[in-house]
């Protein structure tokens, strides 16, 4: 079983699956509406996905045609995301809040990548009031 929620916690879903894949998105539209390098997702069956509290909170945003983006009206957290038709649901790595062991399988649309991202790049944390 998969949760999440979003970061204020009035939204939360359930899904009756496995983690399967794991990809790291780098399309533009991925980054402008994460705001990071890239989105991580995967997908589970649309039958296995449930709105378990909150699902009045949710905004849509249709980013391309027939794809939605799903997210909390209250704090702006993207859950998930769908194109109706599918038979699968992308989930927001990010709001889950079951804890993932898998690593990535995949990295997509690396050609509309972040020209500042570097993957080799291994950080120390941040200066207290950075984050």
């Amino acid at each position: 079983m998969l949760t999440g929620s979003c970061l204020c916690g009035a939204i939360a879903y359930e899904a009756d699956a496995p983690l399967a894949r794991i990809v790291h998105c780098h399309c533009q539209t991925c980054r402008k509406t994460h705001g990071s390098a890239f989105s991580s997702v995967t997908a589970v069956p649309r039958e296995a996905f449930r709105w378990t509290r909150g699902h009045e909170r949710l905004g849509a945003f249709e980013s391309s045609p027939g794809k939605f983006r799903r997210f909390c009206t209250g704090c702006g957290s993207h859950l998930m995301a769908e194109r109706v038709a599918q038979p699968v649901v992308l989930l927001r790595l990010g709001c889950l809040d079951t804890e993932v062991r898998d690593r990535p399988q995949v990295h997509i649309w690396r050609s509309e990548g972040a020209s500042w991202y570097d993957p080799k790049v291994l950080g120390d944390e941040l200066p207290r009031g950075l984050t």
